[in-house]
């Protein structure tokens, strides 16, 4: 978990930092990597999530029966999710792997989203991606996959601050979403979010529009989950937690890309997006004022 602190600080910096931490330790959270057990809960199924390879990993099944998912013990303000994640393999379409972050409220929800929808056999696996803020979502982008992810696991990340939302897969942005407040713009920033993970079927929807339908022939289907990681401020907490500018999720090298994320960004989205609301001119007579805005 420290690994981008020490990347970023020298050793005597690193020093300075822990131990400010350990003086505010209501403030900063680094005290150690998130495990299942310790961190997540069950909320759907428990038969269908199973502790493998000595506790180090789980796996979700998807079969007839069930689905399942699991939740954060607790909701945080801000930080940087991250989750390494095996999807179900090739002929899973209409399976979805969601990893997401949830305020819960439903009227006025806050809610950061990644699904990962199963596709047809040799087609690439897509990942669609989504935000609510104060309870409006519709803000969908799709991009396909430039590797197979049921062959080995990958990092998805999530990461959330006062000056942008941006979605990672490994180390690639994939979309990012800037807080315009200013101009008139939501963004979540007044609500804590749990962190939560389902596998389950969409047979009306995920998979070209619901037109082909989900091949229980290949079940289970089964997903899989390593390397919990949750850097940000747990609440209940400390009044001052969420608009803490020491914590360093807020820190100039993350309120916007360096020159390497933004090469990446910019090939991520000239060669494998597939979906942008803000083009779909058959769904929305008038731009939404985000996509104006340049986000």
């Amino acid at each position: 978990m420290l690994m981008a602190t020490i990347n970023t600080f020298g050793n005597i910096d690193l020093y300075i930092l822990l131990l400010s931490c350990f003086l505010v330790s209501a403030v900063c959270v680094w005290g150690r990597p998130a495990t299942f057990v310790q961190d997540f809960q069950i909320t759907w199924s428990e038969s269908h999530i199973k502790q493998i390879d000595q506790d180090r990993a789980i796996q979700l099944i998807l079969d007839r029966n069930s689905g399942c998912g699991f939740a954060s013990k607790n909701k945080y303000m801000f930080g940087r999710i991250s989750m390494k994640i095996k999807l179900t393999r090739d002929c899973a379409r209409n399976t979805v792997t969601a990893f997401y972050m949830n305020s819960t409220t439903d009227s006025v929800r806050d809610e950061l989203d990644f699904e990962f929808l199963g596709n047809r056999s040799g087609q690439p696996y897509t990942v669609q991606t989504n935000i609510y803020a104060h309870g409006k979502g519709d803000r969908e982008q799709r991009v396909n996959l430039w590797f197979d992810p049921h062959w080995i696991f990958h990092t998805y990340t999530i990461m959330w601050n006062h000056h942008h939302i941006v979605f990672y897969v490994d180390d690639f942005p994939i979309r990012v979403y800037k807080n315009n407040e200013g101009k008139g713009i939501p963004y979540p920033r007044m609500q804590a979010m749990g962190v939560y993970s389902t596998l389950w079927e969409a047979d009306n929807w995920a998979t070209r529009g619901g037109l082909e339908k989900i091949d229980w022939s290949k079940a289970p289907f089964y997903a899989y989950y390593k390397d919990f990681d949750i850097e940000g401020c747990p609440t209940p907490g400390p009044a001052n937690c969420a608009f803490n500018q020491s914590n360093w999720w807020e820190g100039a090298a993350y309120q916007a890309f360096n020159a390497i994320e933004a090469r990446r960004y910019r090939w991520v989205r000239f060669n494998h997006i597939i979906y942008d609301y803000c083009q779909d001119k058959s769904r929305y007579t008038l731009i939404p004022p985000e996509c104006i805005a340049g986000i």
